[in-house]
């Protein structure tokens, strides 16, 4: 396949994505193209003193230096039989630069967001790594949760409540904050960073299905009152991704002069492109809560 792997741009809102299909032992997984910046052959490692475990230590890639971070200790599955096969995945999440090292990259696929299955508690474990399930004709492909993989690794990259207290004494908001994000760590981490801000009054939804089916019952009965006065959405969720839902609230007459601000670890160029062209009011890069906050602020007044 062609090392890049942007080849094809699809339309905003389309609750589309394409995945890059790629194997570790025995397990298959995807990762979404729109975080991919290349795929390389392997080069050598610069091990680190005292690194994380999951990390095999860095390369450099033309002019930049990059951690390498093992996607099989990561998940608990066994080195790779055929390293002559191997591949680094060079990815950009959450405005940071990592290259993840699996066994054998296979092609792309384009698919809905309605094909893929939230893991169960079960299935996945209260803490598990796993995001989503793409079901198949002849397999499923697992989407791992690549942000929690590099928060587990560097908890500096995540988002961090005390940045919230840079920003002075907050006055108290009972302002109605709607948040679509389908990583339960983010929705804790969610909650208490905003209500460290100040805005109490939250309802959560895990994915973009959910948060519209609420809003369009609300305004078929009428419930204007209910109704939230800022929605926060990531973009990656199963079943409707936010573009799409953030396209649907656009569109709709009722709905469409609530603000949307998304809030993504895929905040680039091509993607902050189609934030705009379907109505988002604001776009913050995870983890930037403050410049969240600022936007949900600025907002509401």
């Amino acid at each position: 396949m062609s090392n890049d792997p942007k080849g094809i741009l699809l339309e905003s809102g389309t609750n589309e994505l394409e995945v890059i299909v790629f194997s570790i032992g025995q397990g298959v997984f995807g990762i979404n193209v729109m975080k991919v910046r290349e795929i390389i052959n392997p080069l050598p490692v610069t091990k680190m003193p005292n690194g994380h475990p999951n990390v095999e230590g860095i390369i450099r890639l033309r002019d930049e230096v990059l951690p390498v971070v093992n996607l099989a200790k990561v998940i608990g599955f066994p080195p790779s039989e055929s390293p002559e096969q191997d591949k680094l995945i060079v990815a950009e999440l959450n405005k940071m630069k990592v290259a993840f090292h699996v066994h054998n990259v296979s092609r792309i696929h384009r698919i809905s967001w309605e094909q893929i299955e939230k893991p169960t508690k079960l299935s996945q474990g209260l803490e598990g790594s796993t995001i989503g399930v793409i079901k198949m004709e002849d397999n499923m492909i697992l989407l791992l949760d690549y942000e929690k993989i590099l928060v587990d690794i560097s908890p500096s990259s995540g988002i961090n409540k005390e940045e919230i207290k840079t920003m002075g004494p907050r006055e108290r908001s009972y302002k109605k904050v709607m948040i679509v994000e389908d990583s339960p760590i983010l929705r804790r981490l969610l909650e208490d960073t905003l209500v460290t801000a100040g805005y109490e009054n939250l309802q959560f939804f895990e994915d973009g299905k959910l948060a519209w089916d609420h809003l369009e019952k609300l305004g078929k009965e009428k419930l204007f009152t209910q109704l939230p006065d800022v929605i926060i959405s990531d973009i990656e969720m199963p079943k409707m991704d936010g573009h799409h839902l953030t396209k649907r609230i656009k569109e709709d007459k009722l709905l469409k002069d609530i603000p949307v601000v998304i809030f993504s670890s895929l905040i680039t160029g091509d993607l902050y492109h189609k934030g705009e062209q379907v109505g988002a009011n604001a776009q913050v890069s995870k983890p930037e809560i403050v410049n969240l906050v600022e936007n949900i602020d600025k907002l509401l007044t």
